[in-house]
């Protein structure tokens, strides 16, 4: 068991993501280790997230408490399962190192941070629960703390697909004897870089968009005070970004 924190560990600080590594499209971190730490810290968030529909005066419902801890990474695991074809087809599109099997570690591994930040804020959420009775509040702390970790697990990908498609430079036999058109040249963009950033944007726009719709179809994840427990919301009519609004609005009411 120490061993696998110790993987994470090394993952969160970079040392399996180093630029040597990346640009040879190699990523040594055993897949069902990054799953496996995306259920545990992903079922930790889970447990703080679910305790408001505990502390609620009327209606307390700890079923929503264990729906929660399993809905949490489900909608990590989830996210990717439906997004990983897409992603990884555009990554090959722009000739990128990684191949099937790194290509997935790597974005495991960004979840992974993701997730390990969210657990981190954990106890936050467990301090607001019990200091607050508003219902919408919850809704935009936990929205806040999920949208906060993302953009942790989004530069840890950035960082990453830089090195995957980062140029090397040729050597020059004389560095200061340049052209000046050869010097406008060495000032356009390296079309691997563009490809990094192509693929990067794309990445988010997909796994953003599926992401905060899995999380509507998944809800409800706190529980809304003086409904009855449900495992899953049967309407579709709405969606995430509506629901999120709508939870502003009331929170000045």
């Amino acid at each position: 068991m120490s061993g696998f924190f110790k993987t994470i560990d090394e993952v969160l600080r970079g040392r399996r993501t180093r630029k040597e590594d990346l640009a040879e499209g190699k990523i040594d971190v055993p897949i069902r280790t990054l799953v496996l730490a995306g259920l545990l810290l992903g079922g930790a968030y889970g447990i703080f997230m679910g305790l408001f529909a505990t502390m609620r005066a009327t209606n307390a419902s700890y079923e929503q408490l264990l729906a929660t801890i399993l809905k949490v990474p489900l909608l990590f695991i989830l996210t990717l399962v439906v997004t990983y074809p897409s992603l990884y087809v555009v990554s090959a599109l722009f000739d990128s190192r990684l191949r099937h099997g790194a290509t997935l570690r790597l974005l495991l591994m960004g979840v992974t941070a993701n997730l390990a930040l969210l657990a981190g804020l954990g106890p936050v959420t467990g301090f607001f629960t019990f200091s607050t009775e508003s219902y919408p509040f919850m809704i935009i702390l936990n929205v806040a703390f999920f949208i906060v970790s993302g953009l942790v697990g989004l530069g840890f990908l950035r960082t990453a697909l830089n090195a995957v498609f980062e140029v090397k430079e040729e050597p020059r036999e004389n560095p200061t004897d340049l052209s000046e058109s050869s010097a406008r040249e060495s000032l356009r963009p390296r079309p691997k870089k563009l490809a990094s950033l192509r693929v990067f944007t794309f990445w988010i726009l997909i796994y953003g968009c599926v992401g905060a719709q899995m999380g509507w179809v998944l809800r409800p994840f706190i529980g809304t005070p003086g409904l009855p427990f449900e495992l899953f919301r049967s309407e579709r009519e709405s969606n995430f970004f509506e629901a999120f609004f709508k939870a502003i609005g009331q929170l000045f009411v």
